[in-house]
């Protein structure tokens, strides 16, 4: 499996999400970039966020965005170090 741009956008979406709140949710403007519009729909049509233009995590996306926010912290510190 590759990084295609398409998925790249997806990530970065999920790591937008604060996991420190269920009550925060996210909007993605019709004048945002379109490939955010683009992965907000896909995210939606795999079931990960309740709206096609962001809204809140469903129970699976919470775990994604858990699995991608924990993957750039270690990638961040790992960078840190080097």
């Amino acid at each position: 499996m590759s990084l295609t741009p398409e998925l790249v956008a997806e990530l970065e979406i999920l790591a937008l999400f604060n996991l420190d709140s269920s009550q925060e949710g996210l909007k993605i403007h019709q004048t945002a970039a379109p490939s955010a519009i683009a992965a907000a729909k896909r995210l939606f049509e795999k079931d990960l966020i309740t709206q096609s233009d962001g809204g809140y995590l469903t129970s699976l996306g919470r775990d994604a965005a858990e699995h991608v926010q924990s993957l750039l912290t270690i990638l961040n510190v790992v960078k840190e170090a080097a």
